[in-house]
């Protein structure tokens, strides 16, 4: 009887050891689900980012999907690994899950951009153009060259007071064939960025190519450089705004058409 006494005992006080100080092999996850959900999630968006330069918000008022285009837009040429760039190749392809996926209710465009490839960056204006989800973008820093095309293809576009927009004529590197064909070239890619920015704003097409080629403003070429507000008063931009303007802006087209 005592031998059993002292039995129990034992086994009562290694039960208490192995659940205060678990196998290393079994130790149980920190936190509580809410917690362990919560990482997962944050992990999910810093995968985002990493890998696509966006990133699906989800604990809003609306589920909304930012994408940033940043950079350089990269096109059928790979430039160099020192250039900061927005690979169309990814966008395009992003662009169109948003679309489809029933979760996502609107879409935010963040721009900053020098420009880059005219077809790459006309192609992803044309997807952003035809999307039927609310779409709002944001000029930050700048929106130059093909960037214009960008920013005014979202439904309705912001730009900050101090980012600049450069609007100036189709140029292009390298050898050039200085025959009639090249410059016939020229002007047909020149109409087709001319129709979509005047198409998706307020710019009359006479006053976007007067801009286009003013030739008293830069120093080695024809254009114009627009700040915030003249970018609004000529009717490229919609509106002068920030972050708070873009989410109210974006959460007023999801209600308006929920409704």
């Amino acid at each position: 009887m005592l031998k059993s006494l002292f039995s129990l005992k034992e086994a009562t006080i290694l039960n208490s050891f192995e659940q205060n100080n678990p196998h290393p092999d079994e130790q149980p996850v920190p936190g509580t689900p809410q917690e362990q959900g919560e990482e997962e999630e944050l992990s999910e968006q810093a995968d985002q980012i990493l890998q696509i330069g966006g990133v699906t918000a989800k604990k809003g008022k609306h589920t909304i999907h930012c994408l940033t285009i940043i950079g350089q837009i990269e096109g059928h040429y790979i430039l160099p690994a020192q250039n900061k760039t927005t690979k169309y190749e990814h966008v395009i392809p992003q662009l169109l899950a948003v679309e489809q996926d029933p979760e996502i209710e609107g879409l935010v465009i963040i721009l900053n951009t020098v420009g880059g490839d005219v077809e790459a960056g006309l192609a992803i204006a044309e997807l952003l153009s035809g999307m039927r989800k609310p779409t709002v973008s944001l000029v930050l820093g700048g929106g130059h060259s093909i960037g214009v095309p960008l920013a005014v293809s979202a439904r309705k576009s912001f730009i900050v007071p101090s980012a600049t927009m450069t609007v100036h004529p189709v140029r292009m590197n390298g050898l050039v064939l200085g025959v009639p064909q090249t410059l016939s070239y020229f002007d047909r890619m020149q109409e087709r960025i001319v129709k979509f920015v005047t198409d998706n704003s307020n710019i009359t097409p006479e006053r976007f190519r007067q801009l286009m080629m003013n030739k008293d403003e830069l120093v080695m070429d024809v254009g114009t450089v627009l700040d915030g507000q003249a970018a609004v008063d000529e009717g490229l931009i919609d509106a002068l705004g920030g972050v708070s303007d873009v989410i109210a802006a974006l959460y007023g087209m999801i209600e308006e058409g929920a409704e």
